[in-house]
C-alpha cells in the first residue's frame, strides 16, 4: 500500500518537474540566444536521462548489470515508441532541419556501434571504455559547434518574457531535482513489488525501471508539445537515446563485467535498432519532403512498442 502511494507521488513530482524543468530550460536558451534544439539535445536530454544515469550505476555497483542493460535499452524503447509517439499523437512534430545532417546520423552509429559491443553477449572494460570515448568525442564536437558559430536563434515564448537567466536556472534546478527524486520514488516502489513477485533483473531492467526512468521523458516531451516546442521535443528524445547507450550502458562494463542475456540482444535491441530507424526515416522524410511527424506516425510507434512490450511478457 505505501509503494502504491509512493508511485502516485512520484507521477504528481515528475509532471510538476518536468513543466519546471522545460521552462527554465526554454528561458535559459532564450536568455543566451541557444538554439531549442541545441538545449534539447544537451540539458534537457541530460536531466531527462539522470534518472537512467543515477539508477544504472547503482544496479552496477550492486552487481545487477542486466538491470542496468535493460535499462539502457527499455528507456530508448519507451522514449521512442511511448514519449515520442505520444507527443506526435497530441500535435504533429516539424523536425529542425538540422537534425538530419548531425544528430539523426549520430543516434544510427551509436546504435550499431552498441550493438557491435553487446553482439558477443558480454559487457566489459573494453566496451565502457569505447562508450566513453565516444561520449567525450561528441561532447567535444558539440560544444566546440557552438563556441564557432556564435549565437543561434533564440525561442520565441511570451511567457519567457522578463524571465532573467538566474530565475530561469533556479526552475530548470528545481525541476531537474524533482525529475530524479520522483523518478527514483517510482523505480524504487515498483521494483519493491516486482521483485516480491519473483521476476528477473533484467525484466525488472526493461519495463519498471525503463518506465520510471523514462518517464521525465515522456513527461518533458508532451510538456514541450503543448507549448509549442517541437524542436525541444524532438532534440529532447534524440539526446536522451545517445546518452542512454553512451552514459548509461558503460557502467556495467566498468563496475559488474559479466555476460548479457541473448534475448537483449536478439529480442530488445533489435527492437531499438528498429525504431531508431524508423525515427529516422520519418525525420528524414518529414525535413525533404516538409511534413510533419503526424498522428499515424505516433500511432506506429506506439503499436511497435506494445507489439515489443506483449511478446516480452509473453515469453517472461
Amino acid at each position: 500500500m505505501l509503494d502504491t502511494v509512493f508511485i502516485v507521488l512520484g507521477f504528481i513530482g515528475l509532471i510538476w518537474g518536468a513543466d519546471k524543468f522545460v521552462f527554465g530550460a526554454s528561458a535559459l536558451a532564450r536568455n543566451l540566444g541557444v538554439s531549442p534544439l541545441m538545449i534539447g539535445l544537451t540539458i534537457v536530454a541530460f536531466g531527462t536521462s539522470a534518472p537512467e544515469i543515477f539508477s544504472s550505476a547503482v544496479s552496477a555497483l550492486n552487481n545487477k548489470p542486466q538491470l542496468a542493460i535493460g535499462n539502457a535499452l527499455g528507456s530508448n524503447l519507451f522514449n521512442v515508441g511511448v514519449a515520442l509517439g505520444v507527443a506526435a499523437i497530441i500535435s504533429p512534430l516539424k523536425p529542425p532541419d538540422s537534425l538530419i545532417d548531425k544528430e539523426i546520423p549520430a543516434l544510427l552509429l551509436v546504435t550499431l556501434v552498441a550493438g557491435a559491443l553487446m553482439f558477443d553477449l558480454y559487457m566489459g572494460f573494453f566496451d565502457a571504455v569505447v562508450l566513453i570515448g565516444i561520449t567525450a568525442y561528441f561532447g567535444y564536437r558539440l560544444f566546440r559547434k557552438r563556441i564557432r558559430t556564435g549565437s543561434t536563434p533564440e525561442i520565441v515564448d511570451s511567457e519567457l518574457t522578463g524571465v532573467n537567466s538566474l530565475q530561469a536556472v533556479v526552475n530548470l534546478l528545481v525541476g531537474l531535482a524533482l525529475l530524479i527524486l520522483s523518478a527514483q520514488v517510482l523505480v524504487q516502489s515498483a521494483t519493491s513489488i516486482a521483485e516480491r513477485l519473483d521476476v528477473s533483473t533484467a525484466v525488472i531492467g526493461l519495463t519498471i525501471v525503463a518506465l520510471g526512468t523514462s518517464l521525465p521523458e515522456l513527461a518533458a516531451s508532451v510538456t514541450c508539445v503543448l507549448k509549442g516546442h517541437h524542436d525541444l521535443a524532438i532534440g529532447n528524445i534524440v539526446g536522451s537515446n545517445i546518452l542512454n547507450l553512451l552514459a548509461v550502458l558503460p557502467f556495467p562494463g566498468l563496475f559488474s563485467a559479466g555476460p548479457i542475456e541473448p534475448s537483449l540482444l536478439n529480442r530488445d535491441y533489435v527492437m531499438v535498432l528498429l525504431l531508431t530507424v524508423l525515427l529516422a526515416f520519418f525525420c528524414y522524410r518529414g525535413i525533404k519532403k516538409h511534413k510533419m511527424i503526424g498522428r499515424l506516425s505516433g500511432v506506429i510507434f506506439l503499436l511497435i512498442y506494445c507489439s515489443w512490450f506483449t511478446v516480452m511478457m509473453v515469453q517472461i
